[in-house]
């Protein structure tokens, strides 16, 4: 614990999905003075997220998905997005390749890390592992679309990198870990 904080009170408001709590604590300014603050957690577990990139023929895999939060906040459309999931019991590459085979249909024996961040640290205790993974037609192994008893409905999509691109530029993708892993992509294919 940092000098920074202290008297941290946890209270579970929801543990449903993922875990919602109240955390009352002090904090100590930058001046020295302490306050009493009072914050919410959402907790759902880290994740992690991989886009495929095919250099031979320039092509990325995605997924389609209906998404719910977007939905009520005015986005009907499904969206466009990277395949990710969330680690469960396993490390992030261990994870990140079985969500790739379940959404994709693709088997990697290989990814590659590119960086871990946290994606709305104001309120969201979840820690994403970013990852890329070089692919070919022959890494397929199935239809992929997700597991139907989670609920997912998950369309498989392959688009050329400069694309992907376009649909960010165009606000067709809106997804931020997608968005940042497109642009990763792109820095670092042109290097």
């Amino acid at each position: 614990m940092s000098d920074q904080v202290r008297n941290l009170v946890f209270h579970t408001l929801s543990d449903e999905w993922a875990t919602l709590k109240r955390v009352t604590f002090d904090y100590r300014r930058h001046d020295g003075t302490w306050e009493t603050q009072v914050r919410q957690t959402y907790d759902r577990g880290d994740g992690a997220v991989i886009l495929p990139y095919d250099p031979d023929r320039g092509t990325v895999l995605l997924t389609r998905q209906f998404r719910i939060p977007a939905y009520v906040t005015g986005h009907i459309e499904p969206l466009i997005e990277a395949a990710a999931g969330l680690l469960d019991a396993d490390d992030p590459e261990t994870a990140i390749k079985r969500e790739a085979e379940e959404e994709l249909g693709y088997r990697f024996s290989s990814v590659t890390p590119v960086f871990k961040v946290y994606m709305s640290p104001g309120s969201v205790t979840e820690q994403l592992s970013f990852f890329t993974a070089r692919y070919s037609p022959a890494d397929k192994v199935s239809a992929g679309g997700g597991h139907a008893g989670e609920g997912e409905d998950i369309e498989v999509l392959e688009f050329p990198l400069t694309d992907a691109l376009r649909m960010v530029t165009d606000g067709v993708i809106v997804d931020a870990k997608t968005i940042m892993l497109i642009q990763h992509l792109l820095l670092t294919e042109r290097t």
